[in-house]
């Protein structure tokens, strides 16, 4: 019998070639190409160094009719913070695997220790490839949490993580972060395309099929998304992402999510003793004067998941430098604020083409909703014309090009958020009065016309 050939693979997506190449013919890396022992490379489909494989027979798989397949509910763990349960669609579903995305220091590891703290009694495994026990014991006391039924393991390699879980059986395991782990399969090097990709395979391959919840904390680019391959994404069952205002608010989203909705938001608050959750975050984002309101400022509840938040929009217009516009907005795209700012300039006769237009969002929070493209207007309107909003007045609306106000969803939740905060009218689309059932605060309009001439 002749002796296997020693095959090279890539260490950045997995590519094997019978010999060294200076580039890998995959990827386009170079000097990505490292040597494999002959059982390394050709055993990946049929047993891991973990031993994974042993514990999926092949036998134990058949195919079985959709008809007898059970529909029975899994009962969801409640994480210890109703916002982060509100996100998640009810709460954490067993067996389901959630990446947790944000920027260095914005709260993820304390985020997870609040939770390994809640879950405490049906066991935890912590997995930390970054920390060490002593600086997570430290972290610990400061957040108050108990770490009599939590696991630790201060690991990232794949196979010692995988005894680990065998060993302990938690309801719930973290790991942080994804980047750090490896395994000798998948090269040298952790944080590679190929060893997350490898590594994440494995893990949530385990947690699906022992019923456990599996958090993986991720590092993200300097671009915001999260670091490593696209894939990444795609293997898990829900993507967080932690973003943070100008404040000490911290706001998690939900990009993807197979157990709920993907346009819940969970609202939090930074403080000594770790992160508190802001159960009406519209006091937040809404600004209290004294005096009279200034121009540029417009008052909007805005729908986002499945509660209303009242939130400010702040519109300031200054002449061009240079001749030429431009747009600074980063909580409003800005492309939809050129495109409302076109709207105005046709159908209202204002023109924005020599003007600079800043857009802000107080607190900071990012708005993606269609129902603020009306207030923006009157927010650009009011700051050209140097000409303030009706005090206890709210807008709400989209606007076509064409300057039609077309209707939102959920006026009445917006009428009645509005009158909680002490805003006595709303102008919103004529469209929508049916669902508001002839709420006299509800004020309609059909055109961007219609609602200048109302507001002034």
């Amino acid at each position: 019998m002749s002796k296997p050939k020693t095959s090279y693979v890539c260490r950045d997506c997995g590519h094997v070639e019978p010999k060294w190449l200076g580039r890998c013919p995959q990827c386009g890396q170079w000097n990505s190409l490292e040597e494999r022992a002959p059982s390394s490379a050709a055993g990946r489909g049929r047993t891991t160094a973990s031993g994974s494989a042993a514990r999926r027979p092949e036998e134990t798989a058949a195919a079985v009719k959709l008809s007898e397949v059970s529909t029975a509910a899994h009962p969801r763990l409640p994480s210890g913070f109703a916002e982060l349960d509100r996100v998640l669609g009810g709460g954490i579903t067993p067996g389901s695997s959630i990446l947790v995305g944000g920027e260095p220091g914005i709260g993820k590891s304390t985020l997870m220790l609040h939770c390994a703290g809640a879950l405490a009694s049906r066991g935890v495994l912590y997995v930390s490839g970054e920390e060490s026990p002593h600086q997570i014991r430290l972290r610990a006391d400061r957040l108050g949490v108990a770490g009599e039924q939590i696991e630790m393991l201060a690991s990232a390699e794949l196979s010692t993580v995988l005894r680990a879980l065998d060993t302990v059986n938690p309801a719930v395991c973290i790991v942080d972060s994804v980047q750090t782990l490896h395994d000798p399969e998948a090269g040298a090097v952790p944080g590679t395309v190929n060893q997350i990709r490898y590594c994440c395979y494995e893990l949530t391959d385990w947690a699906r099929s022992n019923n456990t919840a599996l958090f993986f904390v991720a590092h993200v680019t300097k671009e915001g998304a999260i670091a490593g391959p696209k894939v990444l994404e795609h293997m898990v069952d829900t993507v967080l992402y932690f973003e943070q205002s100008e404040t000490d608010v911290r706001i998690l989203r939900a990009m993807k999510n197979r157990f709920g909705a993907t346009d819940e938001i969970g609202v939090f608050s930074m403080r000594e003793r770790g992160l508190t959750q802001i159960s009406d975050p519209s006091s937040l984002f809404l600004v209290q004067r004294d005096g009279n309101l200034p121009a540029g400022v417009v008052a909007a509840p805005v729908y986002e998941g499945s509660r209303v938040l009242l939130v400010e929009i702040q519109a300031l217009t200054v002449p061009a430098k240079g001749g030429v516009s431009r747009t600074f907005s980063d909580r409003i795209d800005s492309g939809r604020v050129s495109r409302v700012a076109a709207v105005l300039e046709k159908h209202a006769g204002i023109r924005f083409s020599d003007q600079d237009l800043y857009v802000n969002v107080a607190g900071g929070i990012r708005i993606g909703e269609v129902g603020v493209e009306l207030p923006l207007a009157m927010a650009l309107f009011s700051a050209r014309t140097n000409r303030p909003l009706p005090e206890k007045t709210t807008v709400t609306g989209e606007l076509s090009l064409a300057g039609e106000v077309r209707p939102v969803l959920h006026v009445r939740k917006r009428v009645r958020a509005a009158q909680e905060f002490g805003f006595s009218r709303c102008l919103g689309p004529a469209a929508a009065r049916d669902d508001d059932g002839g709420s006299e605060s509800w004020i309609c309009v059909g055109t961007l016309a219609d609602c200048i001439a109302q507001l002034w």
